[in-house]
């Protein structure tokens, strides 16, 4: 292939050859030599790739460089594979038996060499090898592997290769991108003619179904999502291995190596050409960024990658929108027209093969259904002719409608339509009240929407009909919170909605499926759940811009006015149920007050409270837990308590006495002195703030420490209904406890999601934690519990010098990967959240350490920690502190608390890291054991 300029400045064959004739001075090859040989191959595969890497750097595209790499690596292999039958293994005639071909297969025979990808050889005999080509094989290889390659290979006869590719695909599709390199080109040409001829022909619907099954086996496991935020860009939906399959079944069917040619086939327009090289051409670059940015065959673009990335491509800032963001949405857009193309071309085979079935479905037995305007293809509704759309655009919209009602699949010629068309998706369409009636009926089905919705995304007509969605289609929100972009994740959440609503995960959200049933505004429920984040990237705050949008849509939707403020209002608050929850004491009264206040109603509470679980359960794997979930249903039944008018404030003194005399009746063996000391050791709010099981097992623990006289007793429970462990430890109070204890969790890789800080009348402390390990499951492993005592105790003995050990395991876990995320510190403290605490809300970048260093700061500043709220959303920390001043009593003077809001949020700067560690290492809350 001539296709590369100045080929000879990235290696010249001829010179390179001549130099290690040179080595040999003459004479014959002698082992001894072989060092000199090396070092000559090692300076012209470093020179070669600095050539191209320096192209790379100047403009050339993914395209340009992975043929240079594929070009260079030919002229070596070439140059070694003479050097080895002239010098090293010379034979004067070889025999028949004795020729040899050397192949390029997989990415290299495509002529597809990413910096650091495998180089994949096939050596080719005619029949079995022989004893010679055995000894040049293994000459060839150990110069590879010593020159740092990584090379895989096989070494087969034609028959062998047709043999195993009889029974084993992804040898079959190897030997497809078969490329002859050096040798024997007759044996090549041999080999092509025999692998076509008694392999390839008569096999295509074969070969089809089972690629396609390939790759949606591929997509499963890398969690069928096209739109996670770190894509793998080689066998994630939508990278290059899809592209790949694209190639492979219209080369195996059509014998074409070029996108051009399939037009000529009438399986691509010209359009679709373009747009299959344009995608190629920009995978092929972002791979290779990565590849070098990595220095290794990295395949992933994760955070750490991706800005820099973006900002080499040449993707900057732009109002409200961050470069990074406008380089991850350009991919994901690239990515669903890799997507697009997939259908069009089992489209083109199916029309073209003219089979009953298809070549990746079976065929269907069931009645054919007719309906209007529409034509049904066994089990796909199409159009009736290519101009239906023309003539009426809102079946546009009725095209996916159907197929849902009717449970078909959109025929992918329709779909090919479909985008073709879609210009015809005006103004007029989307006012149109037709229209919008078959949008919200689709959107509020019975049937599983999700999969209707997310194909109407792909084919492009979703955020054409509301264009207010178009704007966040492919939209990344660069954090590692959400999993995907936002388009996805409120598909996600529709999704999560209808399996709420029946009843598919009652066991995991048993509250919200059940008061699904008794909200009275479903219409408006679903509309909020589509709604709820489309105004995010616009610069300001989505909640607030979000409701004037739904002010402005839900008219056009056909909702009525009073389901237009119901969903304006679930909106602009769709947070407050989990920001509440997870951020705010809920034994404190006044949180329930105050949320109530902003509710008002119990049908809002019902609405608020089911729109809150589909939305966290669509953010990513690993976000929901037993212990969000806990949270969720405290605060919805306390809040329908106090909306249902049980006053529960008025009745405190009762509900003290109430959980005292449930405890009396509890502790059995207990004398009645025993039970009464007990008792007055709880002030007020410890009788409020647990129920009747949890306060026997605090007397318990305090009775059999005070028998026997132990300075700390630690208690741990796992929880498997909230997937947490408890931790109870009870010692004499003192200031710092919670912060030396704190420091010891972070030490042993733990991580705090609840506190509550106990004092008892005796001066004593019940500090109960709940904590998770890195993957926010029970922190349950006996000998890692183990080690939490022994830390804990040896941090409240003074033992262990906590901040230089935590300095020690920062350095080690901070990684480049969260050192992408810049997170403002801020301190906010509110004296009107509770009636008897001042709370002081701490944000900042998670990272080991960080509640041990924002409590001593708090301790420093002479404050009594009463409770925590410990909450990590990705790599932002938010952690909100109900405390009071030594006296007992709120902080209220300015001086005083501009003095803490100083402190702390010194604190929180002062402990970022100042060095990144290695690239890869991630921060987490828990550090590494």
């Amino acid at each position: 292939m001539n296709e590369i300029s100045k080929q000879r400045d990235i290696v010249d064959r001829l010179a390179l050859a001549q130099r290690l004739d040179e080595v040999l001075e003459g004479g014959a090859y002698e082992s001894s030599k072989r060092p000199a040989v090396l070092a000559i191959l090692k300076d012209a595969l470093a020179a070669g790739g600095a050539e191209v890497r320096k192209r790379f750097e100047g403009g050339w595209t993914g395209v340009e460089v992975v043929r240079a790499n594929a070009f260079l690596m030919d002229q070596l292999i070439r140059v070694i594979y003479d050097f080895a039958q002239t010098h090293a293994y010379k034979v004067a005639n070889r025999t028949t038996g004795e020729q040899l071909s050397l192949i390029a297969i997989g990415g290299y025979g495509r002529r597809e060499l990413a910096p650091n990808s495998d180089i994949d050889l096939m050596f080719l005999f005619p029949y079995k090898q022989t004893p010679h080509g055995e000894q040049v094989v293994e000459y060839i290889l150990y110069l590879l592997w010593d020159l740092g390659l990584k090379v895989g290979h096989a070494t087969r006869s034609i028959d062998d290769c047709l043999r195993l590719s009889r029974d084993d695909i992804t040898i079959r599709t190897s030997l497809l991108d078969a490329r002859w390199i050096w040798g024997d080109q007759k044996l090549f040409t041999e080999f092509q003619h025999r692998f076509r001829g008694e392999l390839v022909e008569g096999t295509g619907p074969e070969f089809v179904e089972a690629k396609l099954a390939e790759r949606d086996a591929r997509h499963e496991r890398m969690g069928d999502a096209r739109y996670v935020v770190e894509p793998n860009i080689k066998e994630g939906k939508g990278g290059l291995r899809d592209m790949q399959t694209l190639y492979w079944i219209t080369k195996y069917l059509y014998n074409v190596t070029a996108p051009e040619e399939l037009v000529d086939r009438k399986v691509f327009t010209a359009q679709d050409a373009r747009r299959f090289v344009r995608a190629r051409e920009f995978l092929l670059t972002v791979r290779c960024h990565l590849h070098y940015m990595s220095k290794r065959g990295e395949e992933r673009l994760t955070f750490d990658i991706q800005t820099a990335m973006a900002t080499r491509m040449g993707y900057t800032d732009r109002a409200g929108v961050r470069g990074v963001e406008r380089f991850m949405k350009h991919y994901f857009l690239v990515a669903k027209d890799v997507g697009d193309l997939t259908r069009i071309i089992c489209a083109a085979l199916e029309e073209q093969h003219k089979k009953k079935r298809t070549f990746f479905r079976l065929p269907s037995l069931r009645r054919v259904p007719e309906i209007e305007g529409f034509k049904v293809d066994g089990d796909r509704i199409t159009v009736e002719s290519e101009d239906d759309f023309d003539k009426d655009p809102v079946k546009l919209l009725r095209l996916f409608q159907e197929a849902h009602d009717h449970d078909l699949d959109v025929h992918p010629e329709a779909l090919r339509l479909v985008t073709a068309k879609l210009n015809l998706i005006t103004k007029d369409v989307q006012n149109d009240p037709e229209a919008n009636r078959v949008f919200i009926e689709l959107l509020t089905s019975k049937k599983d929407p999700e999969f209707a919705l997310r194909l109407l995304n792909e084919a492009g007509v979703f955020g054409k009909f509301v264009p207010d969605f178009g704007r966040v289609v492919a939209q990344m929100q660069f954090d590692m919170y959400h999993t995907y972009t936002v388009d996805e994740h409120t598909i996600r959440a529709v999704g999560m909605l209808h399996k709420i609503e029946t009843g598919q995960i009652a066991d995991e959200v048993p509250v919200a499926s059940q008061i699904v049933h008794e909200i009275q505004s479903r219409r408006a429920l679903y509309v909020a759940v589509l709604i709820h984040d489309i105004a995010k990237g616009r610069g300001g705050d989505h909640s607030v811009l979000g409701a004037e949008v739904a002010q402005k849509l839900c008219p056009r939707f056909g909702l009525s006015d009073e389901e237009t403020e119901t969903v304006a209002w679930l909106v602009l608050h769709h947070l407050l149920m989990s920001n509440t929850a997870f951020k705010r004491d809920l034994n404190d009264l006044k949180t329930i007050a105050d949320f109530c206040e902003v509710v008002q109603s119990v049908e809002r509470l019902r609405l608020l409270g089911v729109l809150t679980v589909a939305d966290i359960r669509a953010v990513g794997p690993g976000i929901w837990n037993q212990w969000k979930a806990g949270l969720l249903r405290d605060i919805y039944q306390r809040s329908l308590e106090f909306l249902s008018g049980d006053q529960v404030e008025k009745h405190r003194e009762a509900r003290i006495k109430h959980a005292q005399d449930d405890l009396r009746a509890r502790l059995a063996g207990w004398t009645e002195e025993e039970i009464e000391e007990h008792i007055d050791r709880g002030y007020p709010g410890y009788w409020l703030s647990f129920d009747t099981d949890t306060h026997v097992r605090h007397a318990e623990i305090v009775r059999g420490a005070e028998m026997r006289g132990i300075p700390l007793h630690i208690e741990t429970r796992v929880d498997p209904e909230f997937d947490n462990t408890e931790i109870i430890v009870y010692t004499a109070d003192h200031p710092g406890l919670f912060s030396k204890i704190a420091g010891a969790m972070a030490l042993s890789g733990a991580n705090i999601v609840d506190a509550k800080i106990v004092t008892l009348s005796n001066g004593k402390a019940l500090d109960i934690f709940r904590i998770q390990d890195a993957e926010g499951g029970a922190y349950a492993e006996p000998s890692r519990l183990e080690r939490l005592w022994k830390r804990i105790e040896d941090a409240l003995a003074g033992k262990i010098y906590l901040a230089g050990e935590l300095e020690s395991v920062l350095k080690r876990n901070i990684g480049k990967r969260t050192g992408e995320f810049k997170v403002a510190p801020r301190v906010i403290i509110d004296n009107k959240a509770s009636i008897g605490h001042t709370v002081i809300e701490v944000n900042g970048r998670d990272r080991p350490g960080f509640l041990h260093n924002v409590t001593a700061a708090l301790t420093s500043c002479g404050l009594q920690i009463a409770s925590a709220q410990i909450m990590t959303y990705g790599e932002r920390a938010v952690d909100v502190f109900y405390v009071k001043d030594v006296f007992g009593l709120k902080v209220s003077h300015e001086r005083k608390l501009e003095q803490i809001r100083e402190r702390v949020l010194r604190a929180v700067e002062e402990s970022e890291p100042e060095a990144e560690s290695k690239p890869g290492a991630e921060a987490s809350r828990s550090a590494a054991e």
